[in-house]
């Protein structure tokens, strides 16, 4: 190898080891909180919600308290949906 190459090589060696996001990792300073335990649980009655969604004309009111009773409910949420990413 050349001595330039050799150079580079022992550059990109220290930015890599002396990185602050892999020393971060590697001593454990990158941990985060646990989450709060969830309020809900199994078998709970969920809390009422209003949300708007679009019908293709105009954005529309529903909430859960409509359904509650009447059908079964499942709420899913696609967090990229027609947003091009």
């Amino acid at each position: 190898m050349n001595r330039t190459l050799k150079s580079r090589l022992a550059v990109w060696l220290v930015m890599v080891l002396t990185s602050p996001s892999l020393l971060q990792q590697s001593f454990g300073q990158d941990k985060k909180p646990a989450p709060p335990p969830p309020k809900l649980k199994v078998g709970d009655v969920a809390p009422n919600f209003k949300l708007q969604y679009f019908d293709g004309k105009d954005l529309k009111d529903v909430s859960l308290s409509d359904y509650r009773g009447k059908k079964n409910v499942a709420l899913a949420f696609y967090i990229f949906a027609f947003t091009g990413g």
